[in-house]
């Protein structure tokens, strides 16, 4: 087993088996799109109804089976602030199981090359903007959704602990806020943006004069395209090597009150718009540092107008699917 520091990162074999874990999610399906984009000919993946990844014999049974080179871990619960307000428990459980059952199998079956996927969220609710990688637990997290976020830091650690103690390259990258085709637009589940979208879409189907959002509008949001991110995770593990988590966004963002208005724009809604300030904001500002994304060698490239234009047009084909 090569020491750890002295892997040098390549392209991968786009031949050997790659399995991306949740590749039905908003990120898995985007990261499936890309590597098929890329010519990887032996992608593999499970629905949750093949294979609970909660279920430890299971997904050892299934690591034997496939012996994958590569893999992403990209599923997880997710959800906006409601529902990790609503449920911490089965977002810090839930999340803690899949980590560890699907990191523990990739090391017992020789997983030679895995990024793990984490979540601005980790870094302290008052972090100096821009965030740095090394702001994590430097303070208090955002207390809405910190059980989610205790289960990405032990993720972080875990990959950080396994480098350590078994000299794997395996890294893990930390998103900014996603968006994209395969969102979550479920009023009670959804995140800010995909909420937006399906909140103004139906004002303007239904000639509705005023729309009420959530807070103040004035916290500030970077917002990532999922195929972005898709891109940049390939990126780093052909790229990068290191212990530290390395943040994934564009380096700038926009107050929830411009995003409404982008989002408002795109679905062509022209009433009224309203701020429920007795809800919460969350975090007052949440922008990633991508210093380190920019030294290995990649830049985000879809604009956020174009990129919620697009979304837009997705969820319009796919109304039917998406509100089931």
């Amino acid at each position: 087993m090569a020491e750890s520091g002295t892997f040098q990162p390549r392209p991968l074999d786009r031949s050997a088996p790659f399995y991306v874990a949740g590749h039905r999610g908003l990120v898995g399906s985007a990261i499936w799109r890309n590597l098929e984009a890329e010519g990887f000919t032996n992608l593999v993946g499970r629905a949750s109804s093949d294979l609970d990844l909660k279920d430890r014999d299971a997904v050892f049974s299934f690591f034997s089976l496939v012996q994958p080179r590569y893999v992403v871990l990209a599923a997880a619960k997710v959800g906006g602030i409601l529902a990790n307000n609503t449920y911490p428990v089965d977002f810090l459980s839930e999340n803690l199981r899949i980590q560890v059952n699907v990191l523990d199998a990739a090391r017992e079956f020789g997983v030679e090359r895995l990024l793990f996927l984490g979540s601005s969220c980790i870094y302290p609710k008052f972090a100096e903007q821009p965030i740095r990688e090394d702001s994590l637990l430097t303070g208090h997290l955002e207390p809405t959704n910190d059980a989610y976020a205790i289960a990405k830091i032990a993720g972080i650690m875990h990959i950080q602990a396994v480098r350590r103690q078994y000299g794997l390259p395996w890294i893990s990258a930390m998103p900014t806020n996603l968006y994209g085709p395969g969102d979550n637009f479920s009023p009670e589940g959804s995140h800010v943006l995909p909420a937006l979208i399906r909140r103004y879409d139906e004002a303007a189907r239904a000639g509705t004069q005023v729309v009420t959002n959530w807070g103040s509008g004035t916290p500030r949001r970077e917002f990532l395209h999922v195929d972005d991110m898709a891109a940049a995770c390939l990126h780093l593990m052909e790229h990068y090597d290191g212990p530290s988590q390395v943040n994934v966004g564009t380096g700038k963002d926009v107050t929830i009150r411009e995003l409404a208005s982008l989002v408002a724009d795109a679905v062509g809604y022209s009433g009224e718009i309203l701020w429920d300030t007795s809800k919460p904001d969350g975090t007052p500002r949440k922008l990633l540092d991508v210093s380190k994304l920019a030294e290995a060698g990649w830049s985000a490239s879809i604009g956020l107008e174009e990129g919620i234009k697009s979304t837009v047009a997705w969820y319009r084909d796919n109304l039917l699917s998406v509100r089931g």
